[in-house]
């Protein structure tokens, strides 16, 4: 069965109809703010607000069921107790899935067209930092994309300067001021650095390495929508973790921060709704 992005129709006119979808099952007509929860991040869903409605992604136009454990592959719509509406996507979809920049970006897209004008973008991740700990939530301050490729289609130029919301860190350091910030590493995937590839985004300014999230960025951007990035340190990167890496790791290491980054996340998007 062809999926509505493998063929040459606009992808932001399948995003239009994801974002019809999402209005026709929920009722509501437009959403404030969108968050796209990785690996260890799900459970603040939960602290948000009301889910009001949980939506299989499959029943949304463009969207499929994840191919990762950890995603829980819904969207759900959040009456946060400020008034706002929260679209929680728990679906994504990963480049190294090999389904085409269209579809890793359509999730934010469809966010931008029901609505969202903020995109939060989190993540379990391998830090390069060695004072860095597992469980370790951190800002994303900037990212180098390494996959070699774009959501951005033709002569389109965007200014990526500050694509990581400074407003939006300062925000969530409000929240919490210990938290530390990196410049993020989007490798291709789906195998893990080798130790000279960490050594090689360290040298060039890396923090952070994982498998997501700048491709996302830049699509949010595109859209017009204000960008705020975590990680969770979920695991120091190849060769400054003394050993072998492995995605078991990852979720336990989401498992037991998730109570803690997911209050975390909602005190900041409550912050964040306080700062509008």
């Amino acid at each position: 069965m062809t999926h509505p992005l493998d063929h040459p129709a606009d992808p932001r006119e399948v995003a239009a109809q994801a974002a019809d979808d999402i209005r026709r099952i929920t009722g509501v007509d437009q959403h404030d703010i969108a968050l796209t929860l990785g690996s260890g991040w799900a459970r603040a869903a939960d602290l948000l607000g009301e889910t009001t409605h949980t939506i299989p992604a499959t029943e949304v136009t463009g969207f499929s069921k994840p191919a990762l454990e950890g995603h829980v592959g819904t969207i759900r719509s959040v009456a946060t107790p400020d008034g706002r509406r929260a679209l929680v996507i728990g679906a994504r979809t990963h480049y190294y899935e090999g389904h085409g920049v269209r579809r890793v970006v359509h999730s934010v897209r469809t966010a931008a067209a029901a609505g969202a004008t903020v995109m939060v973008l989190t993540n379990g991740a391998g830090g390069i930092k060695r004072e860095w700990q597992p469980g370790q939530p951190v800002l994303i301050s900037d990212h180098i994309n390494l996959t070699a490729d774009s959501p951005l289609e033709g002569a389109t130029f965007v200014d990526l300067t500050d694509l990581y919301s400074r407003r939006l860190r300062e925000v969530a350091r409000g929240v919490d001021a210990s938290l530390d910030e990196g410049v993020y590493v989007q490798f291709r995937g789906p195998h893990y650095e080798t130790p000279a590839e960490v050594q090689m985004a360290k040298a060039i300014g890396g923090h952070i390495c994982g498998m997501s999230t700048a491709l996302e960025a830049i699509a949010a951007r595109e859209a017009g929508m204000e960008v705020l990035g975590l990680s969770l340190i979920t695991n120091l990167a190849a060769g400054i973790q003394e050993t072998p890496l492995s995605h078991e790791e990852v979720i336990e290491a989401g498992r037991e921060a998730e109570g803690r980054i997911s209050r975390l996340l909602a005190d900041v998007v409550a912050a964040i709704g306080g700062a509008a």
